[in-house]
């Protein structure tokens, strides 16, 4: 969608809003757009972010509620306001006002991934430290009088699809480039959490100076790295893309060896990359390529690192 967007002359912007907008309506792997990854109370809420590399706009919506264009909410922060990124409720008030309907993001899948989880005692859960224990019953919970922390060593309690994001990086032929992400998040996340995906630099990254990136997986802890951002700039350094997303990942690794995560690179001549981290049961990233040279959108494969 997004490569016909700007076969038909559409803006790079245009390209990243239509195709994660795609996205966003076909529900791509359950984790993006409406029906998938109900929170703890079982709601669906939205997160998206576009970024323009030439201006270094960058527009964002997190916890969006009850409306289902996340991406194009997002890029209606860039064209309305002076603003990067809105939240929650406030968020779908901006969203109505800009025109966009309000809608029921529940699904008869979201409500039956819902009650499953409620029936297997909350697991798993994103709590820690807390009373009653979070690693064998449903809260709601507490800290403890108490406090006593235990470390708990679990890598990222989520199951291991290829991607939990779709994440987009655009270049057009005058070397243009643009970005954007959007999701659901993670599923059975704590109301208010918001991830990597809306954050700029996290979730994804652009500047038609250098390139553009947009990373997927656990973005509670990838966020704290700025991934999309340091990949940029080492490709600015004259880093191949490839390895500026093998660094990337390396740069996590040391401190969270068993994360979730892949991020996807590409410079302003076109060339491109991607790297992610291997752990069990993911062990090759998948993500498509459409270019001048492939002629049509082509699926390419990495072995994680």
């Amino acid at each position: 969608t997004a490569w016909r967007v700007l076969e038909l002359g559409g803006s790079e912007l245009d390209a990243v809003e239509r195709g994660c907008g795609q996205c966003e309506i076909d529900q791509c792997d359950g984790s993006v757009g409406y029906g998938g990854s109900p929170d703890e109370s079982g709601e669906t809420t939205l997160d998206a972010m576009i970024m323009d590399g030439n201006t270094m706009e960058v527009g964002a919506v997190a916890d969006l509620r009850r409306v289902k264009n996340a991406i194009g909410v997002a890029r209606k922060v860039i064209e309305y306001t002076k603003h990067t990124l809105l939240v929650g409720e406030s968020a779908s008030l901006f969203a109505v006002r800009m025109g966009f309907p309000y809608e029921d993001l529940t699904t008869q899948k979201s409500l039956s991934l819902y009650s499953e989880w409620l029936n297997q005692s909350c697991q798993p859960n994103y709590w820690k430290n807390v009373v009653p224990d979070s690693s064998k019953s449903c809260g709601p919970y507490k800290r403890p009088e108490e406090v006593t922390y235990k470390e708990e060593q679990t890598s990222s309690q989520r199951s291991f699809h290829n991607h939990d994001t779709i994440g987009m990086v655009v270049i057009g032929v005058s070397g243009t480039v643009a970005s954007g992400t959007s999701t659901n998040g993670a599923i059975h996340k704590i109301p208010g959490r918001v991830g990597d995906s809306p954050i700029a630099g996290a979730g994804s990254y652009a500047d038609s100076t250098a390139g553009g990136a947009a990373a997927t997986g656990d973005g509670d802890i990838m966020m704290r790295f700025l991934p999309s951002y340091q990949a940029v700039e080492y490709m600015r350094m004259g880093t191949d893309p490839t390895v500026a997303c093998q660094k990337v990942i390396s740069r996590i690794q040391k401190y969270a060896p068993k994360f979730f995560g892949a991020i996807i690179c590409a410079n302003t001549t076109g060339s491109y990359g991607a790297a992610c981290n291997k752990v069990p049961g993911f062990t090759q990233f998948h993500f498509m390529v459409s270019s001048p040279l492939l002629g049509r959108p082509t699926e390419q494969v990495v072995d994680c690192i």
